[in-house]
């Protein structure tokens, strides 16, 4: 009767100590093993005429260090975390040049290049102060895309978690030793497949029609006006390249001029004697590729019918004067009659246009604006932007600082109001005639709501060509704006030919853990151990007696003497 209790009590103490052991065991995991997530975000890879560029691996699994690590430390199984704000671009581009051994990179911008910051976002003022890190941003990204890196380079953005580990990170170089297995600190692990080829990467070029009046005694074509925007971008950063004012500023000034002349071209009444033809083209960072396909799918007699084409590229983030690219003459009468109508309104609208003639080089297969594609074509063309030389290849195709904080609305509207309204004079006859067709409080005046919208779906829409399906979202939603203002809207689907080859995986998820040095663990098996036993010894003496545990540790007598 007395020993079914005292069994009972037995299993109570065991069950209680085994809980108390998955307690302490749980709290040390805790404390070995505590772990942040963070996006972030691949630089590109990619093979330019068979020459690699860009990083060469995705994958990540080493210690972190920062910019303070001590002179001599190994860094080939280190990943730095540099900021952006502490970025030293000598330390950089050593490295580089010098192609030393690095685990990796993992550099930490600010939120005002995040597509998802919305704070004073389109400041028509240049902010002074950020002035300085948008030209280190934008010289880190040119070097980083015109290298070959044969370790992960990441982007993340700055909050609250990986500024607190950045805090620790900093301790610890500070004390001069590096992290690693035995002195602990923080490991960085990417988990991602190697990336792989992109395999006939598709463009969509969109286009939409507004047809002209035909008058009865006209037997002939109606001429037509092209208004032409690129829409895909480049940077360093695919998962990132949104593009803001290159070329998201000459999207939104397109769709809204295509809406405005929908409305005049609504009324038989008001409708010119003109075709206007609106293109979406893809492919523009490649030297105009798409631009090139589009046109060549163009029967002859479409192509004679072209009076001009106006290209909209980077007009944005300008203050009192823009720039009309032109490749013939300016002596040409279209040419001629092209400034004449732009320089007249700007002029009535407060600010400035230049002229900017270039000559094309056939031989040369670099495209450096959209219009030189038309005009090898020998179509009459020029190119409107805020940029006053052409961009080197893959520059300023929206990159990493070009982001939805340094355009402003304001500025696109002022920017419609100009193509709209020159459009309107070459259309309806009114070259020198101070008439405002499209006025402010009218039906027909620039809508800034519009523009606002557009902007900020784009500015949160990275638009990197290789990496758009045929059917992306994206592609469907501007073929449906199309749709809503103009007619004939129609699809031109082709794949990304030339000298570029791109690899997948451009973001993934950063898992950092704090892991603890060798002397921890070292303590905490000691202490493990010192619990397992006084738990045993417990154990034993509560249930056997304190003889049966002596005579666990009692040494066996011998064979000999039992058999004597």
């Amino acid at each position: 009767m007395v020993m079914a209790p005292r069994k009972h009590r037995e299993r109570e103490m065991l069950f209680d100590s085994v809980i108390a052991l998955v307690f302490i065991l749980v709290a040390c995991v805790d404390l070995c093993d505590g772990a942040t997530v963070v996006d972030v975000y691949r630089l590109i890879q990619y093979d330019m005429s068979g020459v690699p560029f860009g990083s060469r691996l995705a994958s990540l699994n080493h210690h972190a260090a920062s910019l303070h690590f001590s002179p001599h430390t190994d860094l080939s199984r280190t990943v730095l975390l540099i900021p952006l704000r502490e970025l030293n671009m000598s330390f950089v581009k050593e490295y580089i040049a010098e192609s030393k051994p690095l685990g990796g990179l993992i550099f930490l911008l600010p939120r005002l290049f995040s597509f998802e910051n919305k704070d004073d976002k389109g400041s028509n003022n240049r902010d002074v102060s950020t002035e300085p890190l948008r030209n280190v941003l934008a010289e880190l990204e040119q070097i980083l895309i015109h290298a070959n890196l044969p370790y992960p380079v990441y982007f993340a953005f700055e909050d609250d978690n990986i500024d607190a580990v950045l805090a620790d990170i900093k301790k610890n170089d500070v004390t001069g030793q590096p992290a690693t297995a035995t002195t602990g600190g923080y490991k960085f692990v990417v988990s991602a497949a190697e990336p792989r080829k992109v395999v006939s990467p598709p463009i969509t070029n969109i286009q939409g029609w507004l047809a002209g009046l035909k008058t009865d005694d006209d037997a002939h074509q109606l001429p037509t006006i092209a208004i032409v925007a690129s829409y895909d971008t480049f940077g360093a950063a695919p998962a990132l390249s949104v593009g803001s004012d290159s070329n998201g500023s000459g999207i939104v000034a397109l769709l809204e001029v295509a809406r405005l002349f929908s409305l005049l071209y609504s009324n038989p009444k008001t409708r010119g004697q003109y075709n206007l033809l609106f293109g979406l083209t893809s492919g523009g960072p490649y030297n105009y590729n798409g631009t090139r396909k589009w046109l060549r799918s163009f029967d002859q007699r479409l192509r004679e019918s072209i009076d001009y084409a106006i290209c909209l590229d980077s007009i944005g983030s300008w203050e009192n004067e823009l720039w009309i690219h032109v490749s013939k003459p300016p002596e040409n009468a279209f040419i001629k009659k092209i400034v004449e109508d732009f320089s007249s309104v700007a002029e009535e609208l407060g600010f400035k246009v230049n002229l900017k003639h270039k000559k094309i080089n056939i031989s040369n297969p670099r495209v450096a604006w959209e219009h030189e594609q038309f005009s090898r074509l020998r179509v009459t063309a020029a190119t409107l932007s805020e940029l006053s030389t052409a961009p080197e290849l893959l520059e300023k195709a929206g990159g990493l600082v070009d982001s939805r904080h340094f355009v402003n609305e304001a500025t696109i509207v002022r920017s419609v109001k100009l193509i709209a309204e020159s459009l309107a004079r070459h259309i309806y006859g009114h070259q020198g005639k101070n008439i405002q067709i499209f006025a402010d409080n009218t039906n027909l005046a620039v809508n800034p709501s519009y523009v606002r919208s557009w902007l900020d779906v784009l500015s949160q829409t990275p638009r990197v060509a290789p990496f758009l399906s045929k059917d992306d979202p994206f592609v469907m939603a501007l073929k449906k704006e199309l749709e809503d203002h103009t007619d004939e809207v129609n699809l031109h689907r082709d794949v990304l030919e030339g000298v570029f080859t791109f690899y997948d995986s451009t973001r993934a998820k950063l898992n950092i853990y704090q892991v603890a040095s060798v002397t921890f663990d070292l303590l905490l098996l000691l202490v493990l151990g010192s619990y397992l036993i006084v738990l045993f010894s417990f154990l034993v003496i509560t249930t056997r007696g304190l003889d049966d545990l002596i005579s666990l540790f009692r040494r066996p007598p011998s064979r000999k003497v039992k058999t004597a």
